[in-house]
């Protein structure tokens, strides 16, 4: 599997290279924004580790632009690095598309863990999660991660909204603990709540006819999600 790096510390983007590498991957380096566009756009990838704080270019300021281009025609899983620890960027890293945000300093191994646990999540399976779902007008193909509406052109949905969509749709009418959410969907100890309220209401925009108003994904405060009542 294909992963590319996009860090301008080559001593970093070496290190995360060579860990990669020794667990079966193969890794390419960009350590610019042009670089980066540049393979993404001549190489099929299986995931790409998205350094935010790259030097400006035109047009792609930083790792959030780039992550912003990519998402416009590729679901190619994302994850985020960067020393910052604010909760506002990690709002943003994941409403542009971001499937995963890690901060520096980091251990390479555990990041490592972290590209085979999404990678896990991005491939379908053969297990039941990978049925079709149907309520009313809405059906969810998992294997293709696509949603369609009677009338509508089907929409894509990044793996971690799929992921989510697959869960709630499974326990339909269930109100399910927002904590019990998270470790499906991001695992064990990694998401949290805000990160999961982004998630829904990046997939509320996908599949509700009024996403203000949603009638498929509800919220019960202090609680959890289900779909429908």
């Amino acid at each position: 599997m294909k992963v590319l790096i996009v860090d301008d510390d080559p001593t970093l983007a070496d290190l995360l290279a060579f860990t990669l590498r020794k667990a079966g991957f193969e890794p390419l380096m960009a350590l610019t924004a042009p670089d980066a566009i540049r393979v993404f756009e001549q190489t099929p990838l299986d995931l790409i580790i998205l350094d935010v704080n790259l030097p400006g270019e035109p047009g792609l300021r930083d790792g959030f632009d780039i992550c912003g281009r990519i998402r416009q025609t590729s679901d190619v899983p994302i994850i985020l690095l960067t020393v910052r620890d604010d909760e506002e960027d990690v709002i943003k890293g994941l409403n542009i598309g971001a499937d995963d945000y890690v901060l520096k300093p980091f251990s390479p191994r555990q990041l490592v863990a972290r590209v085979q646990s999404l990678l896990r999540r991005a491939v379908p399976g053969t297990g039941h999660e990978d049925a079709p779902y149907s309520f009313e007008d809405l059906k969810f193909e998992p294997s293709r991660r696509e949603v369609t509406r009677l009338g509508q052109d089907p929409v894509t949905l990044t793996a971690l909204e799929a992921r989510l969509l697959g869960y709630l749709m499974l326990n339909q009418g269930q109100i399910l603990p927002a904590e019990n959410i998270i470790t499906h969907v991001w695992g064990p100890g990694r998401g949290s709540a805000e990160m999961l309220r982004q998630i829904v209401r990046r997939l509320r925009v996908k599949i509700e006819l009024d996403p203000t108003d949603p009638q498929l994904i509800r919220n019960l405060p202090g609680v959890g999600y289900s779909f429908t009542e």
